[in-house]
């Protein structure tokens, strides 16, 4: 607790009030005193006190029936009861119908430090209880997930309904539609929602070391290996595993990615012990997998093994209705974090990101945002705090020749994904080694 808690002492007895309440305050508590059961359930009624010194044999309202009254108005109220040795066994009755503990009179002041440090802890323990419970709540809600279009309250019901279940999903959209905050929804509302969820972006690492990631290696398995490593499946163990970008994956990693769901035992990469793991697979992709099982890219049976439910995120420029709320959401956000009144946008500027095509979709509308709150200077986001809106226009003619062509080609589609690698390679249908040669070639800059 960040401050001593108040402590109110209840005793017919004048001597033992004053002896309690010198002690107390020399220890630094707030103290208040009732000579009766009667005053002490108005004193607890006027005031919040975190423990309550309660004599148990007093006239007229005793220390039970106190106790009773006390715990209806203030439940948080710790009783610690004050008892001699004849009425222990009522004493004992007294903790089985709510007060924490007792003392025996007569006792020392070092006595009743101690219990009071023992009810601290217990109220600083079920406090953090509290508190982790409320963020793991929070986390568990769909406030990350914005949205009033019809689109959005769909993925919303979807969710709802497979969150409870132990259904692998398979979350589909184009990048930066938020596939991997409805992962964390998922897994917030499951029965698993305690235990661990882990994120792999399969598209971020080659093949080798994906390998190493999903599955974990022994020490020695190779070059560098100088101590055994759990991988990201051993890591999730009863809770979900979340893998991003699942269409990039090797066909070789495909198959033991498959072996793993169909038997949830894996090797770890240069051992034998065959480890098993109970754990709930979420998948996300923005390719269009039944094309690369078409051409061979990506195996038919890992598709439907993945594929059991499937929530599609439409893009931004398919649920314009739902800017204006993501913009104030992201405004709020960021204002908080900089440190800034919070802002409201003009007219021709939300008209301009109503307008705006939204390539890199909502994380590139929060990138947006966040932009134009640190460099804009008045009371409200204009047109001129957008980057889109400040482009210099493109030529007014284009380059003849066929290599300038390209070059500016490949300039305007990384300009428009922000430069985004991996989304401007899958827009000019070339793999992103080819776009980082040509980027070289060219030597094209990011403006």
């Amino acid at each position: 607790m960040t401050k001593k808690p108040r402590i109110l002492v209840v005793d017919d007895e004048a001597a033992i009030r004053e002896s309690l309440n010198d002690w107390l305050l020399e220890d630094g508590y707030e103290v208040g005193l009732a000579e009766g059961g009667e005053r002490a359930v108005a004193m607890v009624m006027e005031k919040k006190w975190d423990v309550v010194l309660l004599d148990l044999k007093m006239p007229g309202m005793d220390g039970l029936e106190a106790m009773e009254k006390i715990k209806a108005a203030r439940p948080d109220s710790e009783i610690l009861m004050m008892t001699a040795f004849a009425t222990i066994d009522t004493a004992v009755q007294a903790i089985k119908n709510g007060a924490f503990d007792y003392l025996v009179k007569p006792f020392d002041p070092d006595q009743i430090e101690m219990q009071i440090r023992k009810i601290i802890s217990h109220k600083e323990l079920v406090m953090e209880n509290i508190l982790l419970r409320q963020q793991l709540e929070e986390k568990s809600r769909y406030d990350e997930i914005i949205g009033t279009s019809d689109a959005m309250q769909d993925v919303f019901d979807l969710i709802t309904r497979v969150a409870p279940t132990d259904s692998t999903v398979l979350i589909t959209g184009e990048s930066g539609t938020g596939k991997e905050l409805v992962a964390q929804a998922i897994h917030g509302n499951s029965k698993c929602c305690y235990m661990p969820f882990i994120a792999v972006n399969c598209g971020a690492l080659p093949e080798t070391l994906l390998e190493s990631e999903l599955f974990g290696y022994e020490k020695g398995a190779f070059t560098g290996a100088e101590h055994t490593k759990q991988g990201r499946f051993e890591m999730a163990d009863k809770g979900t595993l979340f893998l991003d970008e699942i269409g990039d994956i090797s066909l070789k990693t495909q198959v033991n990615l498959l072996r793993v769901l169909q038997e949830k035992q894996f090797r770890r990469v240069g051992g034998q012990e065959l480890i098993s793991v109970d754990v709930r697979i979420l998948a996300a992709t923005n390719r269009d997998l039944q094309k690369g099982i078409l051409e061979n890219r990506f195996r038919e049976d890992l598709y439907y093994r993945l594929n059991v439910i499937t929530i599609h995120l439409p893009p931004l420029r398919e649920r314009k209705e739902d800017i204006p709320l993501l913009a104030t959401s992201f405004i709020r956000r960021y204002c908080l974090e900089i440190n800034k009144d919070e802002r409201n946008i003009s007219p021709s500027a939300l008209k301009s990101l109503m307008e705006y095509r939204w390539p890199g979709n909502v994380r590139e509308l929060e990138n947006v945002i966040e932009r134009a709150l640190v460099i804009g200077r008045g009371n409200e986001i204009t047109t001129g705090d957008l980057p889109f809106s400040q482009k210099s226009p493109g030529p007014k003619t284009l380059p003849k020749s066929l290599k300038m062509m390209e070059k500016f080609h490949i300039e305007s589609i990384l300009d428009d994904n922000e430069w985004n690698i991996s989304r401007s390679a899958r827009e000019l249908d070339i793999d992103r080694q080819t776009l980082y040669n040509k980027i070289e070639k060219y030597t094209i800059k990011r403006h």
